[in-house]
């Protein structure tokens, strides 16, 4: 456990770099068509400011687009003192605690450390859970923090961010934008080269992203598990998850990651790049490894 915690703190670095490494592909591909491959540099530059941007700001973003509320002892006490036992049971901080009135049963974690960590759950979730299967989920979720995860999917969610915007721009120019100097003759194979690499670039950072939350979602469910030393109770509130699925109201691509569930309408594109492992086969996994947790 704490070797994956010291690898997903390493990843950190590696996801920077790889999210770097297409924004530089996207920033040649503009200068190429404009003509001053100096434009290279600012845009890696911008697109870094704006990452860095994105990753202190964020978890609010991510609490706005979703609707959740904060909330305190007071006005939920059930969800308020699960999260609070928790916080005291693996000496992490007291996350601030949040409710989305949505039936859609679900829950998420953001952040950018513990310190600064963010727990939510919907109503849908409250009201479909027992006891027992509400604190597996809240664990889960603790442990997306205690991990790290938090983290890693704050700088994810800024980088892909970043490269939708600069793609965005780089094929409005390279469609409706001028130029630069129109005398100058670029290699057809130049323009094919920029227009493939402008396209795929956000596709490749959405696979990178998908890839990273699949195996955290994993990594989750085992630490939530230890730490409830009830495996049985999260495996049975996966299962009503599944039983009981329907996509939250307020969907957003972006921030489907940082749920417990697929907060997504079903279809077959959001299955081919969904940040979530099937629920069955995290079911599995839990109750094949229960004697170890």
């Amino acid at each position: 456990m704490y070797g994956a915690i010291g690898a997903n703190k390493r990843n950190t670095v590696i996801i920077m770099a790889a999210f770097v490494g297409l924004v530089a592909a996207v920033g040649w591909a503009v200068s190429v068509y404009l003509g001053d491959t100096s434009l290279t540099y600012w845009i890696i530059g911008g697109a870094l400011v704006y990452a860095v941007i994105q990753y202190f700001m964020a978890s609010k973003l991510a609490v706005a687009m979703t609707g959740a509320k904060v909330i305190e002892k007071r006005d939920n006490p059930r969800l308020y003192r699960i999260v609070e036992n928790l916080a005291i049971t693996t000496g992490m901080p007291m996350p601030k605690v949040y409710v989305i009135d949505d039936p859609a049963p679900n829950a998420f974690a953001t952040g950018r450390d513990p310190k600064h960590a963010i727990v939510a759950a919907t109503t849908g979730l409250m009201d479909i859970m027992k006891d027992d299967e509400l604190e597996a989920v809240m664990a889960h979720e603790l442990g997306h923090v205690k991990n790290y995860d938090i983290r890693v999917s704050m700088i994810a969610f800024g980088l892909v961010s970043a490269i939708g915007v600069i793609t965005d721009m780089a094929l409005h120019f390279m469609f409706f934008g001028g130029g630069g100097d129109q005398d100058r003759e670029i290699p057809p194979a130049f323009y094919i080269i920029g227009i493939i690499v402008i396209i795929l670039a956000p596709i490749v950072a959405a696979l990178v992203q998908m890839a990273i939350s699949r195996q955290r979602e994993y990594l989750a469910d085992a630490t939530g598990a230890i730490t409830t030393r009830h495996p049985e109770a999260l495996a049975g509130a996966l299962e009503k998850l599944r039983d009981h699925a329907r996509p939250m109201k307020n969907q957003n691509t972006s921030t489907a990651h940082l749920f417990f569930s697929n907060p997504l309408k079903p279809g077959a594109l959001s299955k081919l790049f969904s940040t979530h492992p099937p629920l069955d086969d995290r079911i599995a996994r839990l109750r094949k490894n229960a004697d170890k947790f």
